[in-house]
């Protein structure tokens, strides 16, 4: 193996590709998260000018879009604990291995982003809910339930293959 290889995989190995996977699981819905939250708080903020009483339906609508940031988190704790780095001593991963979290962090990652930006703007559209006729939130609370739905369902797959890892 020439120079270049050999530097190339003392410092690309398989716990460069889990920590990779970490960030991802943390970053991408919590970026999501403060977007769909942003947004339903830009709604929001609009309603409340006319009618300061509706602020807890509203924040109700606001924190939805949080969770997969804290989903995410969660995959992510899990992982670093799971592999040592936090309370323990560090596992030296082999390509496959730390392959295999990149993979298990992927779903959290991508579907939290996405999930969280849609649950916002499902969110955004509720406040117009609550303006107009505030009796009815609760329907709009539930359209913006149905996004969650499957940010759970990522979020059980991400833990469920970071809780089966074997390093």
């Amino acid at each position: 193996m020439d120079t270049f290889g050999k530097l190339f995989f003392d410092v690309f190995n398989g716990n460069v590709l889990a920590y990779i996977g970490i960030a991802l699981a943390v970053l991408l819905p919590g970026i999501g998260s403060a977007k769909g939250v942003g947004m339903v708080g830009e709604a929001g903020s609009g309603v409340m000018t006319e009618d300061p009483s509706k602020f807890s339906r509203i924040l109700i609508l606001q924190v939805i879009p949080g969770t997969q940031g804290l989903y995410g988190f969660a995959v992510g704790l899990i992982a670093l604990i799971n592999l040592g780095v936090i309370g323990g001593a560090p596992t030296a991963l082999s390509l496959g291995q730390g392959g295999y979290v990149l993979a298990a962090c992927l779903p959290i990652a991508l579907v939290g982003w996405r999930s969280a930006i849609s649950q916002g703007r499902v969110a955004a559209a509720a406040v117009g809910i609550v303006a107009k006729r505030p009796e009815e939130m609760f329907k709009g609370l539930m359209m913006a339930v149905m996004v969650e739905f499957y940010a759970i369902l990522a979020f059980l797959v991400s833990m469920l293959m970071i809780l089966f890892f074997q390093a």
